[in-house]
């Protein structure tokens, strides 16, 4: 006898066509549950894309607010006697929350209130972020509301092994990991093009280093004209160009750093895939990442990924096998890496056939499968978070008395 089907309600401060790793995501795991057929509603932050009148899709569409630095992504808000009324008129099985910002917090306090199962995701590293902001004395305060937020759920989902030691080393507890996924028919050496590498200025034999991602100061970027510079050193003989991928806060700064680099924006499906596949060589020097769903992406596009030993890379690349690993913060092994990877045609060639074979065998379809189960289980009789507490409250304890792990 199958499992009952659950009515499973997501909650996020971002979503498709918002261009990040926690709206590709989301909307995976959403699709993919339809797929299995769940109802899922989802609660966000209305965008400007969305229609003025309410349709018939199953979600509520909230108040955003714009997120400083950040043009086009916002803090969602809506009230927790809003969320109680609708969810006593249709009550979800389980909720799972995947941004910890004004929306979330709401939405766990009238779960918490509700007796509904509540499931959270640590999709992104705010406490980090706010180094890179400037603001980094909010960065003790920000760990402690995190931590606090998480503990009141019945698990925290992680992707990537390095980040669950990360938080435990935090007194983050009841962590449980869940990977990402690709598709590898979208993104695929297939989508190779000649006419867009000849747009870039780049014959067959030229090599195209290529980032794509926000363009933002947590994302390291600094290290992509120093690794540029470096291969041009040493391999004069060649032609070798930056290609850079995404949109960003930092851009109009990164185009005057890096004038002779191609920038050419966001850009979406199979486009987006298409300019991956028509690289040689991925750049990712973010030191940031919960995962870095470009990794993968890159690598199922058959690309020779260069990448710090941690999150996505430390899961999906065998360090001269599959792609080149640095040890985080090692700038220079990070650029060594990189021109490792030029000094070979042929290794170049067994790397990026190495990194499409072993990307192309990580699908969602066992993911979302895997996040099923996270969520029914959190749904069982007897299954409870602890008991709701004042946020401010916990938040000014000091750090000495957090466990370490």
């Amino acid at each position: 006898m199958s499992a009952p089907s659950l009515h499973i309600t997501l909650i996020s401060e971002t979503y498709p066509p918002e261009i990040n790793g926690v709206a590709n995501t989301l909307w995976h795991l959403s699709e993919g549950l339809r797929l299995r057929g769940h109802q899922v509603e989802l609660v966000r932050p209305r965008q400007a894309s969305d229609p003025l009148t309410d349709d018939d899709q199953p979600r509520l569409l909230c108040h955003g607010w714009p997120l400083p630095g950040y043009p086009g992504l916002q803090w969602g808000q809506v009230s927790m006697h809003k969320l109680m009324r609708r969810w006593r008129r249709q009550r979800p099985d389980v909720l799972y929350i995947a941004t910890e910002g004004p929306l979330g917090l709401s939405a766990l306090r009238a779960a918490r209130r509700l007796g509904i199962a509540v499931v959270s995701g640590f999709h992104t590293n705010f406490h980090q972020y706010s180094n890179e902001y400037g603001l980094g004395l909010l960065s003790r305060l920000l760990t402690h509301y995190l931590r606090w937020f998480h503990r009141r759920t019945h698990t925290t989902l992680v992707p990537s092994v390095s980040q669950r030691l990360e938080l435990e080393r935090r007194g983050f507890d009841n962590l449980t990991l869940t990977a990402r996924g690709v598709d590898s028919q979208l993104f695929n050496p297939g989508r190779r093009s000649q006419a867009l590498r000849e747009q870039w200025g780049l014959g067959n034999d030229d090599i195209a280093l290529i980032y794509v991602g926000r363009l933002a100061p947590e994302k390291n970027l600094g290290l992509l004209k120093r690794c540029l510079h470096a291969a041009q050193q040493s391999y004069p003989q060649r032609h070798i160009k930056l290609i850079v991928v995404g949109d960003g806060p930092q851009r109009s700064a990164l185009q005057k750093q890096l004038p002779d680099a191609l920038f050419c924006g966001a850009q979406r499906d199979e486009t987006l895939a298409e300019h991956y596949a028509s690289g040689d060589i991925f750049l990712f020097p973010s030191l940031t990442e919960t995962f870095g769903n470009v990794v993968l992406e890159a690598l199922a596009s058959g690309l020779a990924v260069v990448a710090y030993d941690q999150a996505a890379a430390a899961q999906h690349i065998r360090h001269g096998h599959s792609g080149a690993l640095a040890m985080p913060g090692d700038e220079d092994a990070f650029i060594d890496a990189c021109n490792w990877l030029l000094e070979d045609a042929e290794a170049l060639r067994r790397v990026r056939l190495n990194a499409r074979c072993h990307a192309s065998r990580q699908g969602w379809p066992s993911i979302i499968e895997q996040f099923e189960g996270h969520l029914r289980d959190a749904c069982q009789p007897g299954r409870s978070a602890p008991a709701l507490q004042p946020a401010a409250t916990l938040a000014i304890k000091p750090e000495s008395s957090t466990p370490r792990g």
